[in-house]
């Protein structure tokens, strides 16, 4: 039998007799420390390269109290939308966000209440520095465990129109209203919606926006008009079928995102439905998806970069003054004209 021999993993102490210094001198250099020469900080640096010294974090966060790390966590209950943009997107504007800082994010899907439980009891073990929320439905109780957990918490969105929980969010009425008054400038005067599910705070944002815009037109509506999805390719088709059977003089749709959008454009091309002659469609979001669609969406652009940038900036700030008030923060939306409306 080969035994294999072990390699010994290099420590504080031979780094520093390496070096020719004290253990706290190189402790402070690992830690990038003020008070250490620049000649002492590069014969400490040399010596950990020479020897592959590697840090144990987890002494340090225990000294520190920090975890360096934080869990952006996805309460879906569908995994298929995993695969839709507005997932990898978010997780990418984040992920570039935290780029220039020491902190480490960790990806986490909580779906069930079991889940929830064992999420909050690993967070409180002092695992992660904080928390960022993303996919919330109205009833999810995962923000309030957390708070009352004492843990700093960045909701992406937000459940409800009172939401305390700090969150960034677009502004999904105001997207929505000003996508319906450009169909309406455009002469369309029977305009539909597609929805995303309605227990989302933002699929009834956008709805509330749809049906603000044809008020102020004078034009009238009612849930027929109404169909639901899912945010799916999938579920734009199924809706879009059905508001052409409920109503065939259907010339305007507003869809709540671009995938549901690029559905609905299949299902008017299957239909010999022209557009933008025959109906015009509007999507939400502007993805890459946006410029590909046959024809191109014209859809309202939410600023997924700024977003991740501001979840990153508040949450990095609620970990350094955990007392400071829950903050809301509302980006601008942007109307992009293209070739479907």
């Amino acid at each position: 039998m080969v035994r294999r021999r072990l390699v010994a993993t290099p420590t504080l102490e031979e780094v520093a007799a390496r070096a020719g210094v004290g253990r706290g001198t190189v402790s402070r250099v690992v830690n990038n420390e003020s008070g250490v020469k620049e000649s002492t900080r590069r014969a400490v640096q040399r010596a950990i390269a020479e020897l592959g010294y590697v840090p144990n974090l987890a002494a340090r966060s225990l000294a520190g109290r920090r975890a360096d790390a934080v869990a952006l966590v996805m309460t879906e209950r569908d995994w298929r939308l995993f695969g839709e943009p507005f997932f990898s997107e978010v997780v990418r504007s984040i992920g570039d966000a935290l780029a220039d800082t020491r902190v480490q994010l960790l990806l986490t899907l909580v779906r069930s209440d079991a889940e929830r439980r064992r999420f909050v009891e690993y967070a409180r073990g002092g695992r992660v520095d904080g928390v960022l929320l993303m996919s919330l439905r109205a009833d999810d109780r995962l923000p309030d465990m957390l708070a009352e957990a004492g843990l700093p918490t960045v909701l992406l969105g937000r459940r409800s129109g009172d939401e305390r929980v700090t969150y960034v969010d677009a502004d999904n009425v105001g997207g929505a209203r000003e996508a319906v008054a450009h169909l309406v400038r455009g002469g369309r005067r029977s305009i539909a919606a597609i929805t995303g599910p309605l227990d989302m705070y933002v699929a009834r944002c956008r709805l509330r926006g749809h049906r603000q815009a044809l008020a102020e037109a004078g034009l009238t509506t009612d849930d027929s008009w109404t169909a639901e999805g899912d945010f799916t390719e999938a579920s734009g088709r199924r809706a879009m079928a059905e508001l052409l059977e409920r109503h065939p003089e259907v010339d305007g749709v507003l869809a709540a995102s671009d995938t549901m959008a690029a559905g609905a454009l299949a299902v008017l091309r299957e239909a010999g439905r022209e557009v933008p002659g025959d109906v015009a469609v509007v999507g939400f979001d502007d993805f890459q998806l946006a410029r590909h669609t046959v024809p191109p969406l014209t859809t309202v652009r939410q600023p997924l970069e700024e977003i991740g940038r501001a979840m990153v900036r508040l949450l990095l700030e609620e970990m350094e003054q955990p007392e400071v008030a829950w903050r809301h923060v509302v980006l601008r939306t942007r109307l992009v004209v293209r070739d479907s409306a």
